[in-house]
This record gives C-alpha cells, structure tokens and sequence, in this order.
C-alpha cells in the first residue's frame, strides 16, 4: 500500500523518457509548422501581387491606347470621309513605327483597310475578331491574344467610328505582349527579391520565437522528471514576466508543497505502520482478486509466514471455513464474522467489505481465553443446575407436605418458600434446556413440521391466560403449504417462549400470530401491543438473564432464559429472527425459516 518515490520513477522511467523525446522534436514541430506557414504565405502574396501588377499595368496600358485612340480619330475619319484609304494607310505606318503601336483600320465587313505592319490585301477577315465585335455595337472592345497574322501575343483595343459616308468602322490599336513583359520582368525581380528577404527575415524571427518558447518548456520537461524521480528540490529557474514565468513560480511553489505533503504523508505511514505492528490482532487486507495487500506482523505469526504480499489468500489460510467467509463478503458486499480455530487457538475473524475499492479486510481476534471461559461458565453452570434440581425438588416435595398440616398463619410463609422454589426449578430448566441447545453436538429430529397446525396447538394453550387479561387474539394463515423441516419439540418450546413473553407482558390489546410466504421462504410474526422494547436494549434482549424491567420479571415470574433459548433453537434451523418494537407501541418478533426442502 505505500508508494515511494522509487516506485514511481521506476515505473514511469519509459514513459519520462518517451515524453521527452517527443518534448525534443516540438521545436522542430513548431518552426516548421511556422516556417511552412510563412512560404505559403510569402509565395501567395507574391503570385497574387504580380498577377495584379501585371493586370494593373495591363489596364492602364489599354486605357493609355484608348487615349490614343481617341486622338486619333479625327485625323483618321478626315481620311475616311476624302476617300484617301491609300494615304490613310501609308500614314498608319509612318505612325505605328513612330509611336511603337500597331493601327488597323477595319470596315463594316471585317476588311483591312489600313494596318501599320502588314498589308491590308493580306490579312485575313476581322470582322469576328473579339474587339472588333465589341467595338461595331457601340463599346470599346478589349482582348489579350495571341497574333496568327504577326505571330505573337498583342493586346488589342477596337474603337467604333460612324461616318456619314461610311456605315461604320473600328480603329484597333494594339501593343505587342512581349515589350510589356520586358517591362514588368525587372518590376517582378524587385518583388521577387523583396519576399525572399522577407521571407528570411521572417524565418529568423520565428527561429528566435520559437527558440524562446521552447527552451523554457524543455526546462520545465527537465525539472518535472525530476520530481516525478523523488527531487523535490528540483527548482525552475525562469526569470520571466510573462506567462511562463507565471508557470515557473507556480511550479516551484508546487513542489515545495508537495514536499511538505509526502514528508508529511511519510511521517503518517511511519506512525500508522507502528501502530498496526504494535496490534496484538493480526490484520489483513485483500484486493477484490484475493491477493494479499497487507498484513502486520501478529497476522504473519499467525499463520507463519514472513512475506505474504501479492499472494492469494487461499496460499497462506488453508481453511475451508475462512474461504466461505472470504466468498460471503465478496458476494453479499457486507461486513461479517466468524469464529475459526488455528491450532489451539480460536480467533473471531471479523471481514469488513471497502464497498469503494472492492476490497477486504480481515480483523484476527484471540478469542481462545474468552472461549475458555464461557466453557468453564457452561460447565459451571450445568453442574450447578444438575446438582440444584434435586434439591429443589425435594424442598418443594417437603413444603407441599407440610401445606397439608400447616394452620393459615404459617401457610402464608410456605406459600413463598413455594413460589421462590418453582421459581429456581424454572431457571434450573431453563439453564439445562440453554445448555443443550448450545451442544455443537446437538442433533435435531428433524421432519416436515407444519408450523400452522403447531401454532393452532400452541393458541390452545393459552386461551385462559389470554381470557384472565382480556386480551383478543388474532391469527392469520396465507392459503397453501406452510412447511420446514426441523425438530417439532423445539420449535414448539421456540413458539410457546415466544407467545408466553407477548401474553405476560401486554395488559391491554390484542396478541397477533401470523403466517405467509415472502420470496419462497416462510415468515412467522408474533406481535403484541404490549410495553415495548427501548431501541438501546433490543440487541441484549436474546443475552441470559437479560431482562428489560427487573421488577416486572420478578412480578410476572420471567428467568431472563427464554428469548436466549428462542434464538439458539431458531439458529439451530438456520432461521432468522427480528425484533422490530416500539416502546408503548408492542412488539414484534420475526421468525425466517429457510425454503422448505424434504
């Protein structure tokens, strides 16, 4: 049952050991987890960035072309509406290599009438082309492609032009990809470069946060194994005033109690492991499998064994009788005793059930002098009734006589020697019916009895009694069997004590028998409205010569003997026997008999 600190680290050195190398790689966790976050993070803004960048440049360029465009026009609509198609598109070329822009000019029909950079007979229709559409139903069209009449990526901007001799037309100005592209490329450099040294920057700062994160909880891992080896004097010693420093001086300050709490729990064991080595009664403690837990040192020279510990019980305790005890308690989840011999000594073995870690304990207690004793008192007690009865049997033979010759005056006195005799006799008969009773050698006659019938003979008997104190009698049978197999005689003597003591002591009221079947087993109740029972006597009643009012026993003629012999013959038959009683209020005594088995 005691732990040291050996114990536990011995047990947990493993899992220390596991922890610490999982407790080793979170730093590696950490800054990767931190660094991949970082890279995510840096190339997404980047590639987000440059697609935005290039967009941007992209738009603005194309809102730079409609601009041109737009200037543009008139020049273009004076050719068109002279008819100077010709000098309209030597003019584009003179101006596309000027300005670095591509100019076509596109009828109604989708022909070339002018292109800066290729001749217009060459091309090929336009009318479909995406800027070209946009632009003849009034918008200003807009596309990024790929050129098949000049082979590269352009991006084009359509214009749509109303004339008054023409139907319609569209000028599309367009810029090559590439020269855009070169342009960004020295701008995609700069960003390029700026996140990788954000990047570094930001792997060095989550190095360093990490590292400060971590070299604080290897610390804490470090001392905490400490501790958990038995060093309570392990100290953290974190100078921080943030969280963690919070945690240092909090973990300090629980070591320190707790090395206050186990020299304190030490000192305790050390005295309660004196105490019980001190006990005269052996003591022993089992664990819900049998094994023994504990046991101080009167137990171990009981049984002759120095080291009985994670043995089963049944190893070291050969006896049958102990194992039934053993198996009760485990089964009925209660406290229970039993009186078993061990060589020449007999012991009162009293087993507790620790109904919440299902385990026993199991108390020896030397009860060999007391046994001495009660069979030199039993002895005493039989001579002294054998040797008694004749003699009083004599006196009582004598005083009749002399009744008979007596005059009134000395009748009076021989009418108390002769109840005081009759009154010995009964506690004679009584002693020598109790020490039968208590014969472990006592064998019943045992037969069907039905208790109905029996208890129908036994009202007979007591019908005058009953008459003299005006009491009502009531007795009530449940249909059926009322059967158990067991000695008539005595269970005639059980039932007769047990209505005699109601009848004697009840001066008002009504004495109730009855008779029914609870659960398979067979109850009987002899109640009565009689003076009660205090609540603190009712566990003596069944003791010898215990009576509850002396002055009513001497006046009602009760020896303190017949409650004790009801529960020896009761016991005797394997039944139970109550006292449930209120004092004013009656009493009722409740005889269990066992299921009925011929």
């Amino acid at each position: 049952m005691q732990v040291d600190s050996s114990e536990m680290s011995g047990e947990s050195g493993i899992s220390w050991r596991n922890e610490a190398g999982m407790r080793r790689s979170l730093f590696l966790k950490m800054f990767g987890g931190v660094c991949l976050i970082i890279v995510i993070l840096v190339a997404l803004i980047l590639f987000v960035s440059s697609r935005n960048i290039r967009s941007h440049y992209l738009d603005t360029l194309a809102q730079s072309l409609e601009k041109l465009g737009a200037s543009l026009r008139s020049q273009v609509m004076l050719y068109l509406e002279q008819g100077r198609v010709e000098e309209l598109d030597r003019w584009a070329k003179d101006l596309g290599r000027e300005i670095d822009t591509r100019i076509t000019l596109i009828d109604l029909e989708g022909i070339v009438l002018a292109d800066s950079d290729e001749e217009p007979r060459t091309m090929v229709n336009h009318r479909y082309r995406p800027e070209i559409t946009a632009a003849f139903e009034g918008r200003v069209g807009r596309s990024l492609r790929f050129s098949s009449t000049v082979k590269a990526d352009m991006l084009y901007i359509g214009l749509p032009l109303e004339t008054e001799v023409a139907a319609a037309h569209v000028l599309r100005l367009s810029l090559y990809v590439r020269n855009i592209d070169i342009l960004l490329s020295d701008l995609s450099r700069i960003i390029w470069l700026l996140g990788l040294v954000m990047t570094v920057a930001a792997l060095a700062a989550a190095y360093l946060i990490t590292r400060s994160l971590t070299r604080p909880l290897n610390e804490i891992g470090r001392v905490s194994r400490q501790v958990a080896g038995g060093d309570f004097s392990a100290k953290l010693s974190l100078v921080r005033r943030d969280e963690l420093g919070e945690v240092a001086r909090s973990f300090n300050f629980m070591t320190e109690r707790i090395q206050t709490l186990f020299d304190e729990r030490n000192r305790q064991k050390e005295e309660l492991d004196s105490i019980i080595s001190s006990i005269d009664e052996g003591i022993l403690a089992l664990d819900k499998e049998g094994r023994i837990l504990f046991s101080n040192e009167s137990f171990q020279k009981l049984v002759g064994t120095e080291d009985p510990i994670d043995k089963y019980y049944w190893e070291i305790v050969r006896k049958q009788r102990f194992d039934d005890l053993i198996k009760r308690v485990q089964q009925e989840k209660k406290t229970l005793s039993l009186e078993i011999e061990f060589g020449t000594r007999v012991y009162l073995c009293n087993a507790v059930y620790l109904q919440n870690r299902k385990e026993v304990v199991v108390t020896f207690y030397d009860i060999t002098q007391i046994k001495n004793i009660e069979i030199m008192k039993k002895d005493f007690v039989d001579s002294v009734s054998h040797e008694l009865n004749t003699p009083l049997t004599a006196i009582k033979g004598f005083v009749e006589t002399l009744e008979e010759e007596a005059d009134e005056a000395q009748r009076g006195y021989l009418d108390i020697i002769k109840r005081n005799t009759d009154r010995l006799i009964n506690i004679v008969q009584d002693l020598l019916a109790l020490s039968e009773l208590e014969e472990k050698t006592l064998e019943l006659q045992r037969e069907p009895v039905d208790i109905r019938r029996l208890l129908e003979n036994i009202l007979q008997i007591f019908k005058q009694p009953l008459q003299n104190k005006n009491l009502k009698l009531e007795f009530v049978a449940d249909a059926g069997p009322a059967k158990v197999m067991g000695d008539p005689f005595k269970l005639e003597q059980l039932f007769v004590n047990l209505i005699d003591n109601a009848v004697k002591y009840t001066e008002e009221g009504k004495i109730k028998v009855e008779i029914r079947r609870e659960d398979g087993v067979l109850v009987v109740d002899v109640e009565d409205s009689g003076i009660g029972i205090p609540e603190d006597q009712q566990k003596r009643i069944f003791e010898r010569f215990y009576v509850i009012d002396k002055s009513r026993s001497k006046k009602v003629g009760g020896t303190g003997l017949g409650l004790s012999i009801v529960k020896h013959i009761a016991q005797s038959h394997e039944a139970d026997i109550d006292v449930m009683s209120k004092p004013g209020k009656g009493t009722t005594f409740r005889i269990t008999f066992p299921p009925y088995q011929q």
